[in-house]
C-alpha cells in the first residue's frame, strides 16, 4: 500500500520527467479557474487535472445533453441531465483524489463577478460562448493583473491545424475575434491571449432540428459564425445560441498547453511537454500547429 506522498509521486513522475521537481511543484501549488465546462472547458480540466494542477474552481450552470455526447469529454450515457460542473468534478478527483475542486453553479456575467476571488487564482481560461461574460472576464483579470487565455469561434470549422494562439489584436477572419477587438480596444485592453482559427467557417446541413428556444442549433463549433454580432447599435453584441464543437477540434489544447507554458516551466520543456500531452489527449489533433 503506497503513503500519500508515494503515491503523489507516482502519479505525476511522469510530468515530472517533461518539467522537473520545479515545474511540477508550480504545478500543485496553482489555481485555475475555468469558465464553462462544455466542449473546450472540458478538455482544459481534464488536461490540467492529469498534468497534476492541485487547485481548480469550475464554473458553469448548464446541464449534459445527449446532443453533447459528440464533443464533449463529459458527456455519457449515464451523465444526461446531470450537472457538467459536478460531473467534471468526479472525474477530476477519478484522475486526481488530491486536487482541490470547487463548483460553481453559475452562468458567469457581471452581475454576479463579485462573488469570484479573482487575485486567488494563477491562471484563468474563458471558456464562455457570450460576449459580454468574455469582456468582463477579461477585464476582472487584468484589474488583478491575473493571466488569462481567451477562447473564440469555431463554429462550423473542421480543421484543427487552423488552430492558432496569438494575441488578439493580430487575429483575423474570426466574427467572435473581430468583436472582442473592437469592444476591447474600447475599454482599453492593449493585449489579450486567445485561441482562434482562420478557416473560413463551413455552411452546416440543415437537418430541419429546431431548439427550444426557438433558433437553430448547429452541427458545430462554439459560437455560431453566422450569428449577427453587430445587432444593436453601441451595445456589447451577444451570440444568441450555441453550435457544437466537433471532436477533436484543437482549441482546449492550446489553452492547456499555454496555461502550462506559464504555470509550470519555460519555453524548452514546453515544447516537450506538447507535443507528450498532444498525444495523450487527443490523437486527432496531434499535428496542430500551436
Amino acid at each position: 500500500m503506497l503513503t500519500r506522498t508515494d503515491d503523489v509521486k507516482e502519479r505525476n513522475q511522469r510530468t515530472e520527467m517533461l518539467l522537473g521537481r520545479e515545474g511540477l511543484a508550480r504545478l500543485q501549488k496553482a489555481k485555475v479557474a475555468i469558465f464553462g465546462i462544455g466542449g473546450v472547458g472540458g478538455y482544459i480540466a481534464e488536461a490540467l487535472a492529469r498534468s497534476g494542477v492541485g487547485s481548480i474552481d469550475l464554473i458553469d450552470s448548464d446541464k449534459v445533453a445527449s446532443s453533447n455526447i459528440n464533443r464533449q469529454i463529459i458527456a455519457l450515457s449515464a451523465t444526461i441531465g446531470k450537472d457538467k460542473a459536478d460531473v467534471m468534478k468526479e472525474r477530476i478527483l477519478e484522475i486526481n483524489p488530491y486536487a482541490k475542486v470547487n463548483v460553481i453553479h453559475c452562468f458567469y456575467l457581471p452581475e454576479n463577478s463579485g462573488f469570484f476571488d479573482f487575485a486567488s487564482y494563477s491562471y484563468i481560461a474563458d471558456a464562455v460562448d457570450t460576449v459580454t461574460a468574455k469582456i468582463d472576464l477579461v477585464l476582472q483579470a487584468k484589474r488583478h493583473g491575473v493571466p488569462i487565455i481567451s477562447s473564440m469561434g469555431t463554429g462550423n470549422k473542421l480543421n484543427p491545424a487552423g488552430f492558432e494562439v496569438a494575441d488578439i489584436y493580430e487575429t483575423s477572419i474570426c466574427p467572435l475575434a473581430r468583436v472582442m477587438r473592437r469592444e476591447l480596444k474600447k475599454r482599453g485592453v492593449k493585449d489579450l491571449k486567445v485561441v482562434y482559427s482562420k478557416e473560413e467557417p463551413l455552411v452546416p446541413i440543415d437537418i430541419g432540428e429546431k431548439a427550444p428556444d426557438v433558433l437553430p442549433r448547429l452541427p458545430h463549433g462554439t459560437v455560431s459564425q453566422h450569428q449577427k454580432l453587430d445587432h444593436v447599435a453601441g451595445a456589447v453584441p451577444e451570440p444568441f445560441h450555441r453550435q457544437q464543437v466537433m471532436p477533436g477540434d484543437g482549441q482546449m489544447e492550446g489553452l492547456h498547453f499555454r496555461l502550462l507554458s506559464l504555470i509550470a516551466s519555460t519555453a524548452g520543456p514546453y515544447r516537450a511537454t506538447r507535443r507528450a500531452l498532444t498525444i495523450r489527449l487527443n490523437a486527432r489533433v496531434a499535428t496542430t500547429s500551436l
